[in-house]
């Protein structure tokens, strides 16, 4: 219904333009002589305007009366402006193409237009014309492509970009903006890849600033920030539509077809009025999950071993054996309440046991999907760009796959964004609201946990246990059948397990039988973590954020002032964040200013920036930033910079206020008022630890309980538990350090781009996860007396450990570690053979951490220490065909999460594309792949192997 009557408001309002002056003419390409499709042309100040066609030709008609200037335009080229003198003019124009990238114009560095040359800071680019020559299947993929830039996959979908180390798939160090929209879920703390943001057709500009960014952009751009800028319908007008499909190859899921379209609508009824509406719909298979190998849980490390070999098996993408025990517990209790005979005890040996799960492939639904729509309205009161009014809103929905603590099913995600924003040429004021919904998404963990408890039979009774219970009555049934089988049968033990394990899964529903799906469907709709594994999450923010450029008041400096302020309202209904009674609400605020100002002829130019930050829960933040550029040679074409910045990063809304119980153990937030908020799941004890704590069957325990009494993971390990010491989380801050030169050299008549960097951080008060032990009974290093004879409370805590009375938690908190990291890059980029274009670039990551300063931390710098990249291709290889190959090389690393550790083997990855224009149709068809090799990677353990994917594509733009 939109569609159409945009197309109907279009049509109408067309017609009723009267255009006086006539203009046609040709722009070429001043080097290579062809003519240029898709040059802007528009009237000098003015949103009226036309482009050129494949042939580098156009006509425009305007209202306007001779004379006045027509500008020229297109991105990688110098912008030209032509006088127009007189009606049914021609005009001939021959756009010069810059000599390198580092001659393109960025905003993002300084907030304020700049070449990249002159660019205080390390910064990279990627624009529409990069995305139609990019080999990679989409142009968020191809981001991959660029110095100093990481994207790991946890999905098809579902890709997360960084840069500077310290990587993971909640990427809460890296801010994403789309037209200056923050794209993270409000919830997550961090954006889902692409899979809610901007169409591929509507894109002009990419922008990412690796490092610390928050001098600028406040709070969370730590590690750096992606500004995103869609094409303006003032500026950019016409249908335009992209049909994609092909297919990806994995060896675990086959061949798999795949289907991405979009549409962009964009018209300018006059030099007041324009609107803009787009549309995206992409549908395939997510790459499957299927490391079957063992592990030492969750947050752990591969073990020897298989199914078969080990009772304890608790494979990586296997989900519901996490429940495990010792059989001695077992047999205690049934020999003590008298199911069997005092001389089990000497029958079924002491050995560590889990059930039997279930593989992901049988718990997800693997459908990669995504639905966007975007529609924007534009208003210039005074029909120049003085002031534009614009109202953006878009709606996104989709699936996909989320790693975190444990691998979620994310189905039915929601997502809506609104903003009002006031803009000009030196201001903007904007507003914006965020809401999303967690639809129909799911825990895997928690899937295969509870549909294990929805079919075990009560052998006292031969009705189903009820599920609260029954991996007590699953691992009695166990010690029965094991019993049974070495005292009745003769079995020897190898046998006996195996046939315990047999009677244990009496009744278990199998993948792909209706008992299975109607469990299935029942846990996935159950909230409730002890009988279901649905995610409820329905958080929202408010935002508001304003720049202002002194320029127009201010001649000797240029100086700019802003500030931001934004709410979080938390509303998990207890599923994520310990807000079951009520939703939680709080705040944070920023000012800030920059000055920049040129020296000695222009050469030198000084750039100081500070803001001030403050949230709700934390004191106040400065954040000065200072840099120095110095542009030398007769052409100020060699620039040498310098600065010295600090970032900060707020703890999230789920360091704060987290509550979350993950199967292998429970995350909780450190916010004063988090720890009085929780409250745990109810957990079994031990007979042994009834018996001296006169607890219950369960217990549960305080997020407070857990504060103020654990033992540390690190002092377990080492055989000498000892009291767990840390604090309330806090914002953590890095100081930066950076050096860099960019050049456009002459090398045998060919100009060479060099854009080199060097940068040194130093982080203080890191926030990660603690790892502890909660005792159920006794308090942890006391030598007060217990109650029990000879034992003190201290005693106590120490005989909860032995006795697996105690619940693993994870606390978000800060390390008093000393932590570094440093890095070089460096960009190299020329034309050879008459226009080939070649892109080299390589990047050296590394970092420094004591881990005897802080035992029970984990880094998670998941950062390869060496990467190359390498692009090669031709717009004109012959005529209307193009191509672009490019590689990338990195070496093995070392992934550490909550989720699992191991090892990630170095790959090298091939994409490439051909393309052909067709101008007639105003068309380019483009064939293409990526991972050609179709050598099968991993982003991480856990995640899907990426195999190959292979596409055909048509763009029509009119």
């Amino acid at each position: 219904m939109m569609k159409r009557l945009l197309l109907v408001a279009f049509a109408v309002l067309s017609s009723g333009m009267f255009a006086q002056t006539t203009i046609t003419g040709t722009v070429n390409d001043a080097s290579l002589g062809g003519p240029l499709p898709g040059a802007n042309i528009k009237v000098s100040r003015k949103a009226v305007g036309t482009s050129t066609d494949f042939d580098g030709k156009f006509t425009l008609k305007v209202t306007d009366t001779p004379p006045f200037t027509l500008e020229i335009s297109l991105l990688g080229y110098e912008t030209k402006k032509v006088e127009i003198t007189q009606n049914n003019q021609i005009v001939e124009v021959s756009l010069t193409e810059n000599a390198t990238s580092l001659d393109e114009v960025v905003i993002s560095a300084s907030r304020t237009p700049e070449r990249i040359m002159e660019s205080p800071v390390t910064i990279e680019r990627f624009d529409s014309r990069a995305i139609k020559n990019t080999s990679s299947p989409s142009f968020y993929d191809g981001l991959e492509n660029l110095k100093g830039v990481d994207i790991n996959a946890s999905g098809l979908t579902f890709k997360s970009v960084n840069t500077r180390g310290f990587a993971a798939f909640a990427n809460e160090r890296f801010v994403q903006l789309v037209d200056g929209m923050d794209n993270s879920s409000p919830a997550l703390n961090f954006a889902l890849g692409n899979l809610l943001g901007m169409s591929e057709l509507d894109v002009k500009t990419v922008e990412i600033l690796p490092g610390a960014a928050s001098a600028l952009y406040g709070a969370n751009a730590f590690n750096g920030i992606m500004l995103m800028t869609s094409k303006n319908p003032f500026d950019d007008q016409g249908i335009s539509v992209v049909y994609k499909t092909g297919y990806t190859v994995q060896q675990a899921a086959g061949n798999n077809r795949f289907d991405d379209a979009s549409i962009r609508m964009a018209h300018a009824f006059d030099n007041k009025f324009a609107v803009k509406a787009t549309f995206s719909y992409l549908k395939g298979e997510e790459w499957h999950a299927t490391d079957y190998r063992n592990t030492s849980g969750v947050g752990g490390n591969y073990l020897p071993g298989d199914r078969d070999s080990r009772l304890d098996f608790d494979g990586l993408n296997v989900y519901g054996d996490e429940a495990v025990t010792d059989l001695k517990r077992v047999v205690d209790g049934l020999v003590a309440n008298g199911t069997l005979p005092a001389s089990a005890q000497g029958v079924v040996p002491n050995v560590r046991v889990s059930r039997t799960g279930y593989n992901e492939v049988d718990l997800m639904s693997n459908e990669a999907k995504s639905l966007k729509f975007g529609a924007s309205l534009h208003y210039r009161p005074w029909g120049n760009d003085r002031l534009e009014i614009i109202w953006n809103s878009k709606y996104g929905t989709g699936n996909t796959i989320y790693q975190g603590q444990n691998r979620y099913n994310i189905a039915n995600f929601f997502m809506e964004q609104h903003k009002l924003e006031f803009r000009g040429k030196n201001f903007f004021v904007r507003g914006y609201y965020t809401g999303e919904d967690a639809g129909d998404s799911y825990d895997t963990r928690f899937a295969g946990l509870n549909i294990n408890n929805q079919w075990v039979i009560n052998p006292a009774t031969g009705q189903l246990a009820n599920p609260k219970d029954a991996d007590n009555t699953w691992f009695a049934r166990y010690v029965l059948g094991y019993f049974n089988a070495a005292t009745q049968g003769g079995a020897n033990p190898a046998n006996a397990h195996v046939a315990a394990r047999s009677f244990a899964d009496q009744g278990r529903y199998i993948p792909g039988t209706p008992e299975f799906k109607a469990a299935f469907d029942k846990v996935t709709k159950d909230p409730d973590l002890t009988s279901g594994s649905k995610f409820q999450d329905q958080t929202s923010l408010y935002h508001v954020d304003a720049n202002l450029n002194l320029r127009d008041y201010i001649d000797w400096a240029e100086v700019q002032v802003g500030g931001s302020y934004r709410q979080f309202n938390l509303n998990s209904f207890g599923t994520i964040f310990t807000d079951a009674d009520s939703p939680i609400a709080y705040d944070e605020y920023g000012v800030y200013t920059q000055i920049q100002k040129k020296f000695l002829e222009d050469r030198l130019k000084f750039t100081g920036s500070a803001r001030y930050d403050k949230a709700k829960n934390f004191k106040g933040n400065v954040s000065p930033r200072l840099s120095l550029a110095y542009s030398a040679g007769e052409f100020k074409n060699h620039n040498f910079r310098a600065s010295f910045q600090t970032g900060f990063r707020n703890p999230t809304t789920q360091d704060q206020y987290i509550g979350l119980t993950t199967g292998g153990g429970t995350l909780i937030g450190t916010a004063e008022d988090n720890l009085d908020r929780f409250t745990s799941l109810p957990i079994g004890v031990s007979p042994a630890g009834r018996a001296v704590s006169g607890l219950g069957a369960t217990t549960t325990y305080t997020g407070r309980d857990a504060f103020e009494n654990a033992f540390s993971l690190s002092s377990i390990e080492a055989g000498a538990p000892s009291k767990a010491n840390f604090g309330l989380v806090k914002p953590e801050k890095v100081t930066s350090f950076e050096v860099g030169y960019r050049s456009a050299l002459s090398v045998s008549d060919k100009k060479v781009g060099v854009d080199f960097s060097a940068y040194y951080n130093d982080y203080q008060d890191f926030i990660a996860i603690k790892n502890i032990a909660v005792p159920f009974y006794g308090k942890v290093g006391s030598t007060a007396p217990s109650g029990v004879p000879g034992a003190t409370q201290g005693d106590l805590a120490l005989l909860a450990l032995r006795n697996g009375d105690f619940a693993g938690v994870g606390f978000r908190t800060n390390s008093a570690a000393d932590i570094t990291s440093y890095g070089v890059g460096l960009g190299l980029t020329t034309k050879v053979f008459n226009g080939f274009n070649v892109g080299l670039n390589y990047t050296w990551s590394k970092f420094d951490f004591d881990q005897t300063s802080d035992p029970d931390f984990e880094a998670g710098f998941n950062t390869p220490e060496h990467k190359v990249k390498l692009q090669l291709g031709k717009t004109d290889l012959f005529k209307n065909f193009g191509f672009n190959v490019s590689a990338r090389w990195q070496n093995e690393f070392y992934w550490e999460s909550s989720f699992f550790e191991g090892d990630v083997d170095s790959r090298t990855v091939l994409d490439a594309q051909v393309n052909y224009r067709i101008p007639a149709w105003k068309s380019v068809i483009k064939l293409g792949g990526a991972n050609l090799t179709g050598k099968e990677y991993f982003s991480a353990p856990g995640v899907g192997a990426i195999g190959s994917q292979y596409f055909l594509s048509w763009t029509i733009n009119n």
